[in-house]
């Protein structure tokens, strides 16, 4: 809310930029823009300095679903009136529910983005979760459930862009295939209503946040891993379809693969600096430049989930890997045996890490460290380095170190010069281990914080 801003100007903007760019009249089932929209409101508008928030009173509903294989009505269909079959019955069936709350405006996915044009597709896909946020309820249709007992085997739950659809509303009403509504609440997201528990047990999403979700790229590991299990038809669209959740913004580049696209959401949830985005395990993805970021939201699923107090960490991904400010601690290897004769290694700091702590490693070649990542400097950045006495990091490693002679040039090579050559240190940047963040506690702390 801008600083003297006018009713008026406030609801201006709130239209122009916050709704959808095209939405359905149920009065006639015809499209309207933001105009139309604007003239239709424009007398709920106080005059004067009365507080006003248009979201209250520009009110439409929304169409959360799983897709048919074929036959959703299209933008074109809609505009030419010629719109028929399955899902146009579907829709039909949505306007009409939501006409029962009052509403006179409603938008669904299929056929209110014109999606021959790349603008307002990508425009589109960037405000989408926006768009479900500002709505007066998100109508849900599980179409393969009769009743709540139904509903974990339904594909609404399996589906990528359903879990911003489910996260982002503040009001939802479940209907079943037969277009029954699925409890007698009003808002299925509250309590006491009996979908929420459902909600939280196949989802893994806990009830407060269901209830009020705010987007932010924080807690990232937990985020991902409801999105771990859900498909997409578009390998773009994993990406895609996370990005109102951690509150960023990708330019959509449908063909660029999934890996790319999921490369780039990473990137822009690090700029936020919430150490949570290392607590990742497997294979990392094909980057060019870092191995710090994961293969997909699967990555984050099975990593130690770890309530830690940090600040955020200065991150940034540059032609030579991500760069982040850490506590380097040296780790040792150990040798093993398990069984009396199959010989491993395992990495081992009796300081810190706890005794059932065991990392195979190749201590031939390599040398390892422990990153750590909820630190402060007391005093600023020349004062003292604190470290809480919980702390959580990343395991590191690196080629081990060996120095060579550069060969000294001729006096004649380099005019103006004075030429001294020096050993040189070779060693390789440092490299993040994939098995997610490192829970440990350091001895003896003054008020939970250890002072260096």
């Amino acid at each position: 809310m801008s600083r003297g801003e006018s009713n008026h100007d406030r609801f201006e903007r709130y239209v122009m930029n916050e709704i959808p760019i095209r939405l359905i009249r149920l009065s006639d089932m015809k499209f309207v823009g933001r105009n139309d929209v604007r003239r239709h409101f424009r007398s709920s508008v106080p005059e004067g300095t009365e507080t006003y928030l248009p979201q209250e009173y520009v009110n439409y509903a929304v169409l959360s679903h799983r897709w048919l294989d074929d036959g959703e009505p299209t933008y074109e269909e809609m505009k030419m009136g010629t719109a028929t079959g399955p899902g146009y019955e579907k829709l039909k069936s949505f306007c009409e529910k939501a006409r029962g709350y009052e509403l006179e405006f409603a938008w669904s996915d299929t056929c209110c983005i014109d999606k021959s044009s790349s603008t307002e597709l990508d425009e589109s896909i960037r405000s989408m979760f926006r768009w479900y946020k500002h709505s007066a309820i998100c109508i849900v249709h599980v179409a393969q459930s009769e009743n709540i007992q139904d509903m974990a085997g339904d594909e609404w739950f399996e589906r990528g862009w359903t879990l911003q659809e489910l996260l982002a509303p503040n009001a939802i009403k479940f209907f079943n295939k037969h277009w029954r509504p699925m409890t007698s609440h009003y808002n299925d997201k509250n309590s006491p209503s009996p979908i929420l528990e459902i909600l939280a047990r196949d989802t893994g999403i806990p009830w407060d946040v269901l209830e009020c979700f705010t987007a932010s790229p924080t807690s990232v590991d937990q985020r991902m891993t409801w999105a771990a299990r859900r498909k997409t038809t578009r390998v773009e669209d994993v990406a895609y379809s996370l990005m109102g959740i951690f509150d960023v913004s990708l330019q959509i580049a449908y063909g660029e693969g999934g890996d790319r696209a999921f490369c780039r959401l990473i990137e822009a949830i690090m700029q936020a600096g919430d150490p949570s985005i290392l607590n990742w395990k497997g294979e990392p993805a094909r980057h060019p430049s870092s191995c710090a970021i994961p293969l997909s939201p699967e990555s984050f699923v099975g990593s130690q989930h770890l309530e830690h107090k940090h600040g955020p960490l200065e991150m940034a991904m540059t032609s030579l890997g991500l760069r982040m400010s850490l506590v380097i601690l040296p780790l040792k290897c150990h040798f093993k045996f398990k069984d009396g004769y199959d010989g491993f290694t395992v990495l081992d700091n009796p300081l810190v890490l706890p005794r059932d702590t065991h990392i195979q490693c190749d201590p031939w070649s390599r040398e390892y460290a422990l990153g750590i990542v909820n630190y402060s400097l007391l005093g600023g950045s020349h004062g003292v380095l604190a470290i809480r006495g919980k702390s959580a990091g990343v395991v590191l490693s690196r080629f081990l170190c060996r120095r060579r002679n550069i060969p000294r040039p001729e006096r004649n090579d380099i005019v103006g010069l004075r030429c001294v050559s020096c050993p040189l240190e070779e060693s390789g940047g440092w490299k993040l281990e994939y098995v997610g963040l490192v829970c440990f506690d350091f001895p003896r702390t003054l008020n939970g914080i250890l002072v260096l």
